[in-house]
Formats: structure tokens, sequence, C-alpha cells
């Protein structure tokens, strides 16, 4: 397994290893070891999602309040998304940065955001299957977002599926009328870099 950290802080790929035959494949998709070398602290898993998508459907960017957030483990079981993670942390060296790994059922990587980070994914393909490790239950309240077409930002969305065709993001009725980020400070909804750095910071004790 392989674990490189994304340029935005508090973010990792991770690449598992292989292991295949004629009857089909093997592969450690989470080693609590590997994971608490790279992160400084053990996963705190509290819930596990799964979603299947359309190709087009773009779900994000979502966040958490802080404490305690709601840190994610990702993996994409069948299909293909671009999975993306946006530093929507106020005073970050790096706010407003986002970085994106493709998650698919062929290199079969994963993604880690730890808490405070803003997180979205669009769909490459009918039927894919994005599953979820989460460090806290949802907590419809405590649950924020904001726009992921927003041009502040400027995440650079593939705009053809995994088979050429054409894409056209499909968004929920709340993605839809998010904010944009500036929106979003302005309202006090995002986190702060102190705030979320100390959290972190007492996970590993």
């Amino acid at each position: 397994m392989d674990i490189r950290a994304l340029q935005v802080d508090g973010a990792w790929e991770i690449t598992p290893r292989q292991f295949g035959d004629d009857r089909g494949v093997f592969l450690e998709w989470f080693k609590d070891e590997r994971f608490v070398e790279a992160v400084g602290h053990r996963l705190d898993l509290r819930q596990a999602n799964l979603s299947v998508s359309a190709a087009g459907v773009l779900r994000g960017i979502h966040f958490a309040d802080v404490p305690p957030s709601q840190a994610k483990y990702v993996t994409c079981v069948k299909g293909a998304v671009l999975d993306v993670v946006v530093d929507i942390r106020v005073g970050s060296p790096t706010f407003g940065a986002w970085d994106s790994v493709l998650l698919d059922d062929v290199d079969r990587r994963a993604i880690y955001l730890s808490e405070g980070l803003g997180h979205a994914f669009l769909s490459l393909e009918d039927g894919s299957t994005v599953t979820y490790l989460c460090s806290a239950p949802y907590a419809p309240g405590r649950e924020h977002g904001v726009h992921p077409l927003d041009p502040e930002i400027g995440i650079e969305w593939p705009t053809t599926g995994r088979d050429g065709s054409p894409l056209t993001p499909q968004l929920s009725e709340k993605d839809e009328v998010a904010p944009s980020l500036a929106e979003a400070r302005e309202q006090g909804l995002l986190p702060t870099w102190d705030a979320v750095q100390e959290y972190v910071a007492s996970l590993k004790g």
C-alpha cells in the first residue's frame, strides 16, 4: 500500500497492492498500521456509507461543523468517480485550493480527507458505487455545503465520461442552492484553520 499526501494538507491518496489470478482480485483497501503512520492517529470509525450514482451525478462540496466534523476514507468499488478535496478552512495557507484523485475499479485507490475539509465527487459512469468510512455519524444540523461549480474554487470537472460520452453535471436540489465559498465564509459556515488544527491535535493525543 502506497500513501501519498495531496496538495491540500490533511488529505492523502491511498493506492493498494492488488493480487490477482484467474479467480479474481484480492487487496487490502484499509490498513490501520499504515493509516496511523501517515495520519498520526487511528480512524475512529462511527459510520459506513455507500452511494450509487449515474454518470454525471455531482455530489458536494460537503462538510460538517468542527468539532467533530466528519473525516472520510473513500473508495469506488464499481465504476469510476473523480473525487475532490477542497480546503475550506478559513486562515489556511491553501484556503480555496483543491486536489483530486481518480477512484475506480481498476487501480482501486482510496482517498482520506481529515476533519474540516470539503468533499465532492463526479460520477464518470452509470452505477458508480462509492463507499465511505466516516469518523462521525451524519448530523443534519451540522452538515453544510459549498457549490461545486463555484468559479472562485475553479474545480476542473471532467466533461466526458469513462466511455467518452459527454457529461452534464447533475446536482441535488440542496447542492444547487449551496452558497459560493465567499458566501459560506460571510455566513460563518466554514471551519477555521486554528479550530481544525486544535481538534486534529487532540485526536493524536
